[in-house]
């Protein structure tokens, strides 16, 4: 065999000898291999999601710990007697009839957030208003700061305003799915059925909250 042919062999060699690059995601945390759906952590510091195995997401389930990052957890409530006085949606300034607040830990402040086309828009819910709605439903103050986000649905022709407790990672979901469909100025037919699916979803999974005694 001539030197080409042995060169050829020890290419073949190489490239069978070669580690297989993994594809799919990788735990944001120690690079094993996730499967697609998966659970995450947060960066309470930065405020974003990160993708983890199970190994990693047990090391951040203590609430009381002080801990950089903190597991989402997978809890869905409703709260069927939510009470939204009338002009109390406009006092809380938020533009449209959806939108999910939770609290941030890191800046000490509650904060709401809602889809558009252009992602999540943030806003910082003015204090007294939203106090005055933690006071006509006390059950909403057992929401885990960080993790966990309070979905309010207001609907836009009548009907009785919606609250459920649900995870955060579930929410910013939702909103780059309607960033994906949204088109015009309302969201159009698929963002609209993106959003009763998403409901749908939620209320089938919720357990009913109990009402602090």
């Amino acid at each position: 065999m001539g030197a080409s042919g042995k060169g050829l062999r020890i290419l073949q060699r190489i490239a069978s000898e070669r580690p297989r690059i993994m594809e799919g995601e990788r735990c944001d945390m120690c690079a094993v291999p996730i499967a697609d759906a998966h659970q995450h952590v947060v960066n309470v510091a930065e405020r974003h999601l990160m993708c983890v195995c199970r190994g990693c997401y047990l090391l951040f389930t203590d609430e009381a710990a002080e801990l950089r990052f903190r597991a989402v957890p997978d809890r869905y409530l409703s709260f069927p007697n939510f009470a939204l006085a009338p002009g109390r949606w406009d006092e809380l300034e938020i533009p449209v009839g959806l939108a999910f607040v939770f609290r941030n830990s890191a800046l000490g402040r509650t904060i709401a957030f809602y889809p558009g086309p252009a992602g999540a828009t943030e806003s910082e819910l003015p204090l007294a208003a939203w106090d005055d709605v933690l006071a006509a439903n006390p059950a909403l103050t057992q929401l885990s700061a960080d993790t966990e986000a309070l979905l309010l649905r207001v609907p836009e022709r009548g009907g009785e305003p919606e609250c459920f407790l649900v995870p955060i990672d579930a929410c910013y979901q939702l909103v780059g799915e309607l960033r994906r469909l949204w088109r015009g100025f309302d969201g159009g037919q698929d963002a609209r059925r993106a959003i009763e699916t998403f409901f749908d979803t939620v209320r089938a999974r919720s357990r009913v909250a109990k009402e602090p005694s």
